[in-house]
């Protein structure tokens, strides 16, 4: 999981936010909405019921040869191995998640092609035929992997599913895990930011996006056509994050895809990449260059922000070309602790004026480092009601500065306001990560009964200052020094432990949703 860092902290700060003198618009109607982790190995939010769509990209091994340092592997246009050196074989871990948060059983596994197939770690295989093997599971020994030993080369082996028990039967009509469609049933919007792979994303052409043939989704993210399968069925709208190398044909043709195959219910809201502002991100440094070829600036953070909204504005033209604009939102992304940046993007060739909402992410932020103020040393050594006395009298009015600021200035511009992401933000940088009191502290913090009252109070604020859609980050995921970032640890986690739950599904029933019931 890569550190967000809390937006207070970057270099735009240096920029004074002038007050903003515009009449608070209408409040718009809140509703929760949802960031999804991404397609990968040890995700604890088991999505599919083939746990082979988020396994790890092959491994190549080679006999006497320290792991993962065999010979480049020849792969198919999807990624399947079409043959293998001798002494060598493919390897692919799957399930790597600890304390047995997945389920154990009798996994099928199916595959086309002709070759030998073997497991290690806590699988083991039970029954065998031609194109089919029944493994015997047990979760609370860690993952498995799946290891290609031989494939013939007119024959590869391809088409490789590992399906959960008790889905064989169902898994071609119903490819989503039960379980995770009742965790969100009810919400308004997914942002498939994670699902997408889309910071630092290496996609720019059609050929290059994710397909429903390839053998891992772990690489390059989740397709479309999932995606999409996936918001018919809990008939919510859609969050999609154009990737920043995207060409225009790219966003023509997943916009037309989009119209093909939504429910003609639903809505679509259209993002630029995600955080271009942020630094730490690939995609910043590519805004920077692009900005700065076009010389919309020479400084590389305002290029950025200049060619975040010059590219949006392109893309949104595109989308409304191919989808129609009735069911479209369009999105300007912004940093929620500095306005100044917003007012960039929002102003630059009157960018406001073909968008629909301004998003931040405005967090419940306590980001702590060796040399802050507090000090990641010193929190170490508060009890979690003191760091909660902290983020409730300091971190809360914070983020409430930071949303009422963007709603004047969204109100300015008769914009929405919007969250693409947001919830609590304690985490350790700079080093302090590696705080292990710290962490210790900062978990116990995130299961403790009062940040759900902390939160109801964040989530009133929001419907305050007009905020609208509010997409939580996020959904499931194991917390770690990186941050405690799911709302959930695994989907096995009852959710009447997790006050984090209780307190997003208790707004959610207030506005509406049915999440949780």
């Amino acid at each position: 999981m890569i550190v967000r860092l809390c937006p207070a902290l970057l270099f735009c700060l240096l920029f004074v936010s002038p007050l903003l003198a515009a009449e608070p618009a209408a409040k718009s109607k809140a509703s929760l909405g949802m960031n999804l982790a991404g397609p990968v190995d040890w995700n604890t939010e088991l999505p599919f019921v083939d746990v082979f769509r988020q396994s790890r990209p092959w491994v190549s091994q080679q006999q006497g040869s320290p792991w993962g340092q065999g010979p480049e592997l020849a792969l198919d246009e999807h990624g399947w191995v079409k043959s293998l050196e001798s002494g060598c074989w493919a390897e692919s871990p799957l399930c790597t998640i600890q304390g047995g948060h997945y389920p154990s059983g009798d996994f099928t596994v199916l595959y086309d092609g002709k070759g030998k197939l073997d497991f290690s770690g806590a699988a083991e295989v039970t029954s065998e035929e031609p194109g089919r093997l029944t493994l015997n599971v047990d979760a609370g020994r860690g993952g498995f992997s799946l290891q290609i030993r031989e494939t013939d080369k007119s024959d590869y082996l391809r088409n490789i599913r590992v399906i959960m028990p008790g889905h064989v039967e169902t898994y071609e009509q119903e490819p989503w895990n039960p379980a995770f469609l009742k965790l969100w049933r009810g919400v308004a919007c997914l942002r498939f930011m994670d699902f997408m792979h889309t910071n630092d994303s290496t996609i720019s052409t059609w050929a290059e996006r994710p397909t429903m043939e390839d053998a891992t989704w772990s690489q390059h993210g989740v397709p479309l056509e999932a995606m999409v399968d996936l918001v018919n069925r809990l008939e919510c709208d859609a969050w999609f994050c154009m990737p920043h190398k995207a060409d225009d044909d790219y966003v023509r043709r997943f916009a037309a895809q989009t119209k093909e195959k939504l429910d003609p219910q639903r809505k679509v809201y259209i993002e630029y990449s995600n955080e271009v502002w942020n630094g730490q991100f690939q995609q910043n440094r590519y805004a920077a260059e692009q900005g700065q070829k076009l010389g919309f600036a020479d400084k590389a953070w305002e290029a950025a922000w200049y060619y975040t909204a010059y590219r949006s504005v392109e893309i949104f033209q595109i989308w409304q070309k191919e989808f129609g604009r009735q069911r479209l939102v369009r999105v300007l992304p912004s940093q929620a602790a500095n306005p100044y940046v917003a007012q960039q993007i929002l102003n630059f060739r009157d960018a406001a004026k073909q968008a629909d909402a301004l998003a931040i992410a405005p967090y419940l932020s306590m980001n702590l480092s060796p040399t802050g103020k507090p000090s990641s040393e010193e929190v170490a050594s508060w009890t979690v009601d003191r760091l909660l006395d902290h983020a409730e009298q300091h971190s809360l009015p914070e983020c409430t500065k930071w949303m009422e600021e963007n709603h004047q200035l969204a109100a300015k511009h008769k914009l929405q306001l919007l969250a693409y992401e947001g919830g609590q933000h304690f985490v350790g940088v700079g080093g302090g990560e590696s705080n292990e009191e710290l962490t210790k502290l900062l978990h116990a913090a995130n299961s403790n009964p009062r940040l759900g009252e902390i939160y109801a109070k964040y989530f009133a604020a929001w419907e305050a200052n007009g905020g609208g859609i509010f997409c939580y980050f996020s959904s499931v995921g194991s917390w770690s020094k990186w941050g405690s970032w799911g709302a959930l640890q695994s989907l096995d986690e009852d959710p009447a432990d997790s006050p984090k739950y209780q307190a997003i599904a208790a707004w959610a029933q207030k506005l509406g949703q049915p999440i949780g019931e």
